[in-house]
């Protein structure tokens, strides 16, 4: 199957729109009719611009308001649809996309519209031109592609196919068993778009919050496999309003247009359900866990951030060979800092302040991990490495920063005996109980979520939590979390339209998106809050009305209540456990970081997020503006 995309996707002018198809690797689009308008040019000079980008038109769409017209309008819409023709013969496309009426004028009936397409057939055959009928969910009379290919059906003519819309389908729960038994050759144009379940009206669920495959809810490989079932082999088009798209640039959101049906195929391929013709990948990286995390530093921070470290109980375990980078640790826990005066952490550094720059994640196998990444088109990081040192697959995450593959079967898994000189261990240390990174926090632009949510788990072996809306005292932040199942990896993606937001002001002062903060996991909370506060580590204070409402609303004895507020430690629970949190307050107004303790629990105690971000909006350097 060929993939497409419409122009309708992307933001731009009609020719910026198509150089970014194309260099996504695209070689067949859909070239919606307000792009034409207005097009800077005749059909023909867009027919020139075409061929010089290799790009085919599959379709030129809408053609609305057609079928079940009363006289005189009916006729009108045949003189329209050979307006419509002139403009396809210049353009080079032989197929009109006809979407179902929703004129108040229409009037029903199928054997009604099927006599319009019948006569719209022949006037198109005359050409040689084709029309394809799609169903509309908001259709006046017809809204469900079993009644578009009825009408296909009735219409009995070789000119005239049949529209399916993954979107249209889903959003009114129409089944698609009955899609199977569709002859192929009679549908002329597959349309995918995904969305989340939302409850509001159809039209307006279309118009804003369509995604592309894999960023929504809906069941593609479901829809994909009865479509399998047809034998249709013609072009998977992408067909997506959404306001986040368009606030973004043209050309990453026409990759991940790219990337969304590379994995969508991949999905069918490892169902055994893919066409011969589509090229095998690696499968998504499984991962392990996170075995380090980069900061960036100069050498004045580097000392404020090892004291931070020390603070929290680790240590400095290991110095690097020839480069001004140590690794830190305390249980399953790498941090590395990295002061080089050049290379790729100093240029992060310098546009970003101290920051996290690369996280180093420990997969199956890191050479399939990088090419599957490559093969989705994500951006492959490579820079010069010394004598002695590792080459570790990286590719570009978010911000700008890496994300490193290492592996346990090959030379990856000894990086810190090869690259790093081991420091004499005095035997002395005492650490603050913290075990392993519990989970990640990055902040992004919101109009960026999707697309890192299409970027990990397109990439890795994960799968994405429902979104959550968090309110801020600045306005309201969208957060969604990828984990593995057993948890190994956490994520969670946070995004926010208001500018007022500790998101969004993370995001101005840090010159792009990042790592907010990071939780690490303990065993034992309580005892880690008591040794924080020995080493003097500032945690964020929780108001007493926190404590109060905690007694009110959850079953916990006076005695352990007291110690939680005693420690600043948060509280939740669900059926499956409890779980308690303390936040440090922030390195350098840049990042903080976060200590847990899980008792079963999966979620990430979002019903405290609103406590912690009011208390770090009483700390903020504008708190008193």
């Amino acid at each position: 199957m060929r993939t497409s995309i419409a122009t309708v996707c992307l933001s731009g002018g009609l020719s910026e729109k198509l150089a970014a198809i194309a260099a996504a690797g695209f070689r067949v689009v859909e070239i919606f009719e307000n792009d034409l308008v207005s097009y800077n040019g005749t059909p023909t000079d867009l027919r020139k611009e075409l061929t010089a980008l290799d790009l085919e038109v599959v379709t030129f769409q809408p053609f609305r308001d057609f079928e079940g017209m009363p006289e005189p309008q009916r006729q009108k819409t045949f003189d329209r649809a050979e307006r419509k023709f002139d403009l396809m013969q210049e353009l080079g496309c032989d197929l009109l996309m006809v979407c179902s009426n929703v004129s108040p004028d229409s009037v029903g009936g199928i054997d009604r519209a099927a006599a319009d397409f019948r006569e719209l057939g022949e006037r198109a055959a005359k050409r040689g031109f084709r029309v394809a009928f799609e169903a509309l969910a908001w259709g006046r009379h017809i809204n469900d592609y079993r009644d578009a290919w009825e009408v296909v059906r009735r219409a009995d003519h070789p000119n005239v196919g049949l529209v399916l819309d993954s979107f249209h389908t889903f959003a009114r729960k129409t089944e698609i068993k009955s899609m199977r038994s569709i002859p192929g050759d009679r549908i002329f144009l597959v349309q995918l778009a995904d969305a989340p379940w939302l409850d509001m009206d159809v039209l307006s669920w279309s118009r804003h919050f369509r995604c592309f495959p894999g960023q929504g809810d809906m069941p593609l490989l479901d829809f994909m496999q009865a479509l399998r079932a047809t034998g249709y082999d013609g072009a998977l088009s992408l067909e997506i309003f959404n306001d986040q798209f368009r606030a973004g640039s043209p050309r990453s959101v026409a990759v991940d247009g790219m990337r969304s049906l590379l994995y969508l195929m991949d999905q069918m391929g490892r169902k055994g359900d893919t066409a011969p013709d589509v090229p095998k990948i690696p499968p998504r990286a499984t991962c392990v866990g996170v075995e380090f995390i980069e900061f960036a530093v100069d050498d004045r921070t580097a000392d404020e951030l090892e004291r931070f470290f020390s603070g929290l109980g680790f240590y400095k375990a290991a110095q690097h060979k020839s480069k001004a980078v140590a690794r830190w640790t305390q249980g399953a826990i790498n941090l590395v800092i990295n002061k080089e005066k050049e290379g790729f952490a100093h240029s992060h550094y310098v546009t970003h302040g101290p920051s996290v720059c690369a996280i180093g994640l420990m997969v199956g196998n890191a050479t399939e991990a990088i090419d599957r990444a490559e093969r989705l088109h994500d951006t492959p990081f490579r820079q010069k490495v010394g004598p002695g040192e590792l080459e570790i697959p990286a590719v570009r995450g978010m911000g700008g920063s890496l994300l490193y593959f290492l592996d346990p079967t090959s030379a990856l898994a000894k990086v810190w005996d090869i690259e790093f000189e081991q420091l004499a261990d005095d035997g002395g240390r005492t650490g603050a109980g913290l075990t392993k990174v519990d989970h990640i926090s990055q902040s992004t632009y919101y109009e960026d979520m999707l697309s890192w949510l299409l970027f990990y788990t397109s990439l890795l072996d994960v799968h994405k939590t429902p979104q959550l809306d968090i309110t801020d005292p600045g306005g309201i932040v969208r957060s969604q979390v990828i984990e593995t199942a057993d948890g190994a990896l956490r994520i969670a993606m946070n995004g926010s339209q208001s500018q007022r937001t500790q998101s969004s002001k993370f995001i101005n002062e840090y010159f792009g998106s990042g790592v907010q903060h990071i939780a690490f996991a303990t065993d034992d909370i309580v005892a880690t809050a008591a040794r924080l506060k020995a080493n003097g580590v500032a945690v964020l204070d929780i108001p007493e009305n926190y404590y109060d409402d905690l007694e009110a609303r959850v079953d916990l004895n006076p005695e352990r209540l007291a110690v939680l507020e005693a420690n600043n430690i948060l509280y939740d629970k669900d059926a499956d456990g409890e779980y308690l949190q303390i936040y440090t307050q922030s390195f350098k107004d840049l990042f903080f970081l976060e200590i847990v303790e899980r008792r079963g629990y999966k979620g990430f105690g979002a019903v405290n997020a609103p406590i912690r971000l009011n208390a770090q909006s009483r700390l903020a350097p504008d708190a008193a503006l």
